[in-house]
């Protein structure tokens, strides 16, 4: 990373600090590496209510207790609200969805073995509380408003301007889980490359990973509720961000958006200073109405980063961040498919050779389809199965060309099973979900948290 306004602490005026931290994030292929983020819902085993963070046998009892096992506390004021260890992170979402941020590393058989262990110290505590944990895309019961809030600063700033700019805001932020991976490129060229397949392909992983067809204990009409939830969030921070396909993209053309994206906060302090909707270009001209006369740092540069949520977002790496949460296999299984796809290079080129002719609107009409019908979803002659099928084929051989074994001779290509029973059934998570609701549930939700849990 080059001096001057690179340091955290040097101001910045213009652009090119902008440019400089983007362009430290390319790598050595031999040095690419997988982090993989997923959220779960914790709930009451008596009754399947949502924790507090307060209460007895609550969010911050949960955090506290899982300290024993080596994690450091993340304090906000007198709250822990993270924890961290080794590269990773366990982290609250504004409802107290828990989330672990995992470690950078290798190959996906270390990734898969970071959320086995995470979730068997999850369980051992859950075990002591009377909690469970589930991976579901949206929470299938009780009403958004009744949710509880986490105390952390900015969760309060993006709550209060979240309605003032779409109807789905507060969803997003209280009733959704996710997960997604994120991955290295080794220069602008090949992050555009990247970019493009993955954000092209993005609808095709929402309908593979489709898990969320409840709301308010009913069906809601869509097998990614969650998906849909984003296409009315904030539109000046979300969705294809269709310019990613345009002539001359690259690392410059992602800054002037990130600089167009309306700011939440900016933080000093300790404290979460309220910017929402003000401009980061002012900011950079000293004319912040929040902090007139200040100007940013590169810290301030990624917590602006980090409140864009397009399909695919580009830091220093870019995140796939288009699937519905899920259970323990398809949570290995996303990194596999990605990782496929994109980190080797005849696979990347058979990836990109598939999307390469896609037009914006063909684009748009898989963002907006594929949340309601997922892979029954039509696409010019085809359906989104057909599709998943070849991205499927395309990452099963990226993963063979690895040739990353474990200890028992697997490589990693084996992760993806599920994501073919899935393909070639042509049923999502989410059919699943129904046929069970329509039938074994008698129509009730409820028992989701016991078939489904972690």
């Amino acid at each position: 990373m080059a001096d001057g306004a690179q340091r955290n602490g040097d101001v910045i005026t213009n652009k090119q600090p902008l440019l400089d931290y983007m362009a430290a994030g390319c790598k050595p292929q031999s040095n690419w590496k997988i982090g993989t983020e997923h959220e779960k819902f914790p709930y009451h085993l008596a009754d399947y209510s949502p924790l507090t963070y307060t209460e007895e046998n609550g969010i911050r009892t949960l955090l506290e207790r899982m300290q024993r096992f080596g994690w450091e506390p993340v304090m906000e004021g007198e709250n822990v609200i993270a924890l961290k260890q080794n590269g990773g992170a366990i982290s609250l979402e504004p409802a107290g969805q828990l989330e672990l941020s995992g470690a950078p590393l290798a190959n996906i058989h270390q990734t898969c073995d970071e959320v086995s262990g995470h979730l068997q110290q999850v369980k051992a505590i859950a075990g002591e509380m009377g909690i469970g944990f589930i991976g579901l895309g949206y929470r299938p019961d009780g009403r958004t408003e009744d949710m509880p809030w986490m105390p952390k600063g900015r969760y309060k700033i993006m709550g209060d301007y979240m309605p003032k700019v779409g109807t789905m805001g507060l969803e997003m932020m209280k009733s959704t889980c996710t997960v997604q991976v994120n991955l290295d490129f080794d220069s602008e060229e090949t992050m555009v490359e990247m970019f493009r397949i993955s954000l092209a392909l993005q609808p095709i992983a929402t309908a593979i990973w489709a898990n969320s067809p409840f709301k308010n204990g009913k069906p809601n009409g869509f097998l990614s509720y969650r998906s849909h939830i984003w296409t009315d969030t904030d539109n000046d921070r979300c969705g294809t961000i269709p310019f990613v396909f345009e002539q001359g993209f690259g690392f410059e053309r992602y800054v002037d958006y990130i600089l167009d994206v309306p700011m939440y906060f900016v933080y000093r302090n300790g404290v979460y200073i309220d910017a929402a909707g003000q401009s980061f270009r002012d900011f950079m001209a000293g004319k912040l109405p929040a902090l007139p006369g200040e100007y940013p740092t590169i810290k301030d540069w990624v917590d602006q980063m980090s409140v864009a949520f397009p399909e695919v977002r580009l830091k220093q790496f870019l995140e796939m961040r288009g699937s519905d949460g899920g259970p323990w296999a398809r949570l290995c299984a996303l990194p596999a498919f990605w990782v496929g796809l994109l980190y080797d290079n005849d696979a990347r080129r058979a990836a990109y050779d598939m999307v390469k002719d896609w037009t914006a609107e063909d684009h748009e009409r898989l963002r907006a389809e594929v949340p309601r019908t997922a892979l029954k979803t039509k696409f010019r002659n085809r359906t989104v199965r057909e599709l998943a099928l070849q991205a499927l084929e395309i990452s099963h051989a990226g993963l063979k060309a690895r040739r990353v074994l474990d200890s028992v001779g697997l490589d990693e290509s084996h992760f993806l099973k599920p994501l073919f029973q899935i393909a070639e059934s042509g049923m999502t998570p989410a059919e699943e979900l129904l046929c069970a609701y329509e039938r074994q549930w008698q129509k009730s939700v409820t028992p989701v948290y016991t078939e489904y849990a972690y």
